[in-house]
């Protein structure tokens, strides 16, 4: 059955469409006696305002982009999850966008909110974007646009977790736990996220005295296959790792994988930390240590540097969530 419109009720009443939208509206000009008629068939037909319509003749949609890497990722679906509460408790709805972390995709995201009016964006960049100079763009068209957990140095407010410091803390906890031969297995080099997490895991290395070898450093496209052959590469070295610090949940779980293929025993072979979630480590047996990350704080605060900028606030803001250390089965017991 087609939804009645104010067209469709300006016709069977024999009145213009005028007319009935200063009556829906509760605007003088109209009659009680139309203005009841009106009201009256109306609500029998079951009818809903178009919120397309009103956003166009008043120049806001109430609506946010947001896009990520990866929607069915857990880290993400919370964020995502986040911002969408605090979204409607103010009114907004969100239009969810996915790039599959690819950068094309992620351009053609873009595109698509910039057409659907959209009043600010919140974006994690694929890990192989080669360049920002589209979302550079939109922000100097003065559409709001913050970044959150990869964020390049570009002008433009962000949200991320402390990466380096965190990164130094795991290296440590693996160093404490008489781990000597530490392998970093990140994303590309590209990321500033995983620079900076790399720059943590070397400043921790250089701190205790430990020698850097460059071949237990790897760092590729995050996937599972790629985590996968990487970690079995390590442990096919003369000195394989005694301890992995992967960077990404899709790298822990590969690793930790790739370790017992090897019939290697964790931690008592290699020791593993990873950047994942809870529920993902609970989920992995051993259950793998993990860097823990405030999801919620995250969204909700990348949500509100939107606002902040929707509401005529032209600084550029970066704001730092840190993370804890959760040791489970995977690290040995310091």
């Amino acid at each position: 059955m087609k939804r009645i419109s104010q067209r469709d009720i300006a016709r069977q009443l024999g009145v213009n469409v005028s007319t009935v939208s200063r009556a829906l509206r509760g605007l003088d000009g109209v009659s009680p006696e139309l203005r009841q008629q009106i009201e009256q068939l109306a609500e029998t037909n079951g009818y809903r305002p178009n919120p397309f319509a009103v956003s166009l003749r008043y120049d806001t949609t109430r609506t946010i982009g947001i896009v990520v890497p990866d929607v069915s990722f857990n880290q993400y679906a919370h964020i995502v999850k986040s911002v969408e509460a605090e979204a409607r408790k103010a009114g907004y709805m969100c239009i969810i966008t996915d790039s599959d972390d690819n950068f094309e995709n992620e351009a053609d995201c873009l595109e698509l909110l910039e057409n659907m009016h959209v009043e600010g964006i919140i974006i994690c960049p694929a890990q192989d974007t080669p360049d920002f100079a589209k979302l550079l763009r939109l922000r100097q068209t003065n559409i709001p646009i913050v970044l959150f957990d990869r964020a390049p140095d570009i002008g433009i407010s962000s949200v991320i977790i402390n990466d380096a410091a965190s990164a130094r803390q795991a290296t440590n906890t693996l160093i404490d736990g008489g781990a000597r031969r530490i392998a970093f297995l990140g994303g590309p080099n590209v990321m500033k996220q995983n620079t900076d997490r790399k720059h943590g895991y070397l400043e921790a290395l250089r701190e205790r005295g430990i020698p850097i070898r460059t071949e237990l450093v790897k760092c590729h496209h995050i996937s599972f296959n790629n985590g996968l052959s990487d970690t079995l590469e390590l442990l096919s070295l003369p000195e394989p790792p005694d301890a992995i610090l992967a960077t990404h949940g899709l790298l822990g779980i590969s690793a930790l994988q790739a370790i017992t293929s090897r019939g290697l025993r964790i931690p008592d072979d290699v020791a593993l930390i990873a950047y994942m979630s809870d529920w993902v480590s609970e989920m992995s047996h051993p259950r793998i240590s993990f860097v823990k990350q405030n999801l919620r704080e995250i969204g909700c605060k990348a949500l509100r540097l939107l606002f902040d900028q929707m509401n005529g606030d032209d600084s550029v803001q970066h704001i730092v969530v840190n993370t804890r250390l959760e040791l489970r089965d995977s690290t040995k017991k310091l």
